[in-house]
């Protein structure tokens, strides 16, 4: 999955010009009722304005409240400015750089702002990745890193009629052992589903219904 395709385009963003003050960049944020927003400079992306810069800078301030938020250009305070994603990147690029921030500006080649990716927007797609708006049975295993485990793991999938809605793997702490979520659809056969799992050397870890 890229990028651009979960972002909020540039037509639907909330974002301030550079030149406003930061009393009208705050009163903005507070209008939308979000915690941050581009800064632009034309089309360009020059910066990101959020309601923790905006306190944090005030009280670094010499100035009175009234004065910081009337005289002080939302531009000079900005922070993040070397922090975008190409349109091209892959969504997983993006997750690290929401850790801290409420956004992620997408840019194109020539750094022209094209939209945003909200952290609402990358939890909803980690939603999406592990099922969890999906019913379904949730099964957390593990099985020793040999070669052909997960086509032993689809082999009996297919056995049991059995609908995957989600399957990930992950390396556990051990090198030797891989961690393996899978969802299945419940039906009548998911008890012996998961028996016949354990007999071909899946360790079951959790079993979860989910609505």
């Amino acid at each position: 999955m890229f990028t651009k395709s979960v972002m909020i385009p540039k037509h639907k963003m909330i974002y301030v010009n550079e030149g406003i003050t930061v009393r009208e960049a705050l009163d903005r944020l507070n209008a939308h009722h979000i915690d941050g927003m581009p800064v632009l400079s034309g089309d360009r992306y020059i910066g990101l304005i959020t309601k923790h810069a905006i306190y944090e800078a005030a009280f670094h301030s010499d100035l009175p409240r009234d004065e910081f938020l009337d005289q002080v250009k939302v531009e000079t305070i900005a922070i993040k400015k070397n922090l975008m994603v190409d349109e091209t990147d892959i969504f997983e690029d993006t997750l690290l750089k929401v850790k801290d921030v409420p956004l992620v500006p997408v840019v194109d080649e020539s750094g022209r702002c094209l939209g945003i990716v909200t952290r609402f927007d990358v939890l909803e797609q980690f939603q999406s990745v592990f099922g969890m708006n999906k019913k379904g049975v949730r099964i957390v295993m593990s099985t020793v890193e040999t070669e052909g485990r997960i086509l032993r793991l689809s082999e009996i999938t297919k056995q049991f009629h059995q609908n995957i809605i989600v399957l990930t793997t992950f390396d556990d702490s051990d090198k030797l052992v891989r961690r393996i979520v899978i969802k299945v659809e419940d039906g009548n056969d998911t008890d012996r589903f998961i028996e016949r799992l354990e007999k071909n050397g899946f360790k079951i870890l959790s079993v979860k219904k989910t609505d």
